[in-house]
This record gives structure tokens, C-alpha cells and sequence, in this order.
């Protein structure tokens, strides 16, 4: 472990590992365990329960696992897990779990940009991404790949689904299914995030196959339960169509609005798409 000249504040029982430098008047308190080669930046607070993997950056004024912002917390022994090559960029605040899931987990590869807000028993999993100003409140979990743009917030125990893109300052109050974007207000489909797919290989056929079925479930103006009948009957059936419906089927706060053009009319949204 290297150290930079200025006063720290480090309880000898944290568990730090190798190659890890930690800059001017940080914080660690006894309950942490930090992996190799990481670098935290000054004025980091790193509190009990966190535990962080190997080659993850954290930037200064990151408050990494306070206690949770929520009065049926009783003190409770929780933690925060953070993945490997992770980037926490300047001023994040991010809570530890309560007794509701034990824990906060915020999976490998992300990047979470200044200033964002984690609560408590967040489930956020690889490689996704959350801009500036991002809040989540508890209970919230996000598939792998999702893009959250700047001021985005989101509604305790909302799910977002993988390969999502959501608009910035968007409100996110209902889940949000896998490879789509979404914006507007109230959030509603603005297509498949055929940029984001793209980039992860998706094929031109694969993507679509599901535009195919968003186009049933969230352009035709139909209801949920006969959108998933037809999508059953005239989509033909794959990996993808079986990881849609069944995120449909688990919504539990139920679904962002469908397309709707500037009039209303799902009808002309249709011939658009």
C-alpha cells in the first residue's frame, strides 16, 4: 500500500490490498476491505461495511457505504459490494444494504459519474453506466449494460432491463424492459437502443426480431396482457422474445407508457416505425 503526504485517518483492522494508494484526508473505518491496485482520491469517506474489489478508482468526496437513508434501518450489520475496475467519480454517495437484501451490490466495469445517489439495496449489475446527477432510491435494480443519462431519477423498486438506454432527467417510476430506449414524460419507448446494440454485436435480424416485439406490446396501442398473446402467437419464438415476456410478466410496478405521437395517435406512431 502507498501512501501521499497529508493526514489520513485509517483503522488498522481494514483490510486493504495490494498497490493501493490512498490519498490526503481520507477516511477508512475498521469494517472495509479494499482489493489490489486501487486508487482513492483525498477526501474520501469509506465507511464500515464496504468492500471493494481489485483496480477500482474512487474520486474525491465520495462518500462510499454510509448508512442507509431510511428510518426502518435499526443499525443493522450491512454491506456495500462493489465489483472489480469499477470508477466512482467525485462526490458520490452510495449507501450500504438494510435488512431488506443485507447488502448494496454495484457489479465489475461500472462507471458512475459525479454526484450520483445509490440507496439502499440497489442491485446494479456489470458494465453499466450512470451520468452525472443520477439518483436511485432503494431497492432498485439494474441489468448489465444500462445507460442512465444525467439527472436521471428512479423510483424505489423499479427494475431496469439490460441494454437500456434511458434519457437524461428522465423520471423512471415504472420498469423498464431489456434493449430498449426510453424518454419523455411520462417515460415512454422511444424504439430498441439499436446504438448500444450495435456495439454489443447484436445483429441486424436480431435487432429486428426485437423491434418486432416491441412494436406489438408498446406501438399498437394494445393492453399488456393482449400484446403478450399476439407476441406469443405471430413473434417467432427465441432467447430474446423469452427474456422479454418474462420481464414483462415480473414487472412488478408494472411498465413504462408506450409510443404515443405528439397527437396521441398510436396509430400514426406505428407508421413512423
Amino acid at each position: 500500500m502507498s501512501y501521499s503526504n497529508g493526514l489520513r485517518v485509517i483503522h488498522p483492522n481494514a483490510k486493504i490490498g495490494q498497490n493501493v494508494t490512498i490519498g490526503p484526508f481520507t477516511l477508512i473505518e475498521e469494517d472495509v476491505v479494499i482489493g489490489d491496485n486501487c486508487w482513492i482520491g483525498n477526501n474520501v469517506s469509506i465507511l464500515n461495511g464496504a468492500r471493494i474489489g481489485d483496480n477500482c478508482r474512487i474520486f474525491p468526496g465520495a462518500v462510499v457505504s454510509a448508512i442507509p437513508q431510511d428510518l426502518k434501518y435499526k443499525g443493522e450489520s450491512t454491506t456495500l459490494q462493489i465489483g472489480n475496475n469499477v470508477i466512482i467519480r467525485e462526490c458520490c454517495t452510495l449507501n450500504r444494504g438494510t435488512s431488506a437484501a443485507n447488502t448494496t451490490f454495484i457489479g465489475d466495469n461500472c462507471l458512475l459519474m459525479a454526484y450520483v445517489h445509490v440507496a439502499h439495496d440497489c442491485m446494479i449489475a456489470e458494465n453499466c453506466i450512470l451520468a452525472n446527477n443520477v439518483t436511485l432510491a432503494g431497492h432498485i435494480e439494474i441489468d448489465k449494460y444500462a445507460r442512465l443519462g444525467g439527472m436521471v431519477a428512479v423510483h424505489q423498486f423499479v427494475r431496469i432491463g439490460e441494454q437500456t438506454m434511458i434519457g437524461g432527467g428522465s423520471l423512471v417510476r415504472k420498469d423498464v424492459p431489456p434493449f430498449v430506449m426510453a424518454a419523455r414524460e411520462p417515460l415512454s419507448y422511444a424504439g430498441i437502443n439499436s446504438v448500444g446494440l450495435r456495439r454489443a454485436g447484436f445483429t441486424g435480424e436480431e435487432m429486428h426480431h426485437i423491434e418486432d416485439i416491441y412494436r406489438v406490446l408498446f406501438v399498437r396501442g394494445l393492453s399488456t396482457r393482449k400484446a403478450l398473446t399476439i407476441i406469443e402467437e405471430e413473434v417467432m419464438p427465441s432467447a430474446y422474445r423469452t427474456q422479454i415476456l418474462e420481464f414483462v410478466r415480473g414487472a412488478k410496478r408494472g411498465l413504462m407508457k408506450g409510443f404515443r405521437a405528439m397527437n396521441g395517435s398510436s396509430k400514426v406512431a406505428e407508421a413512423v416505425l
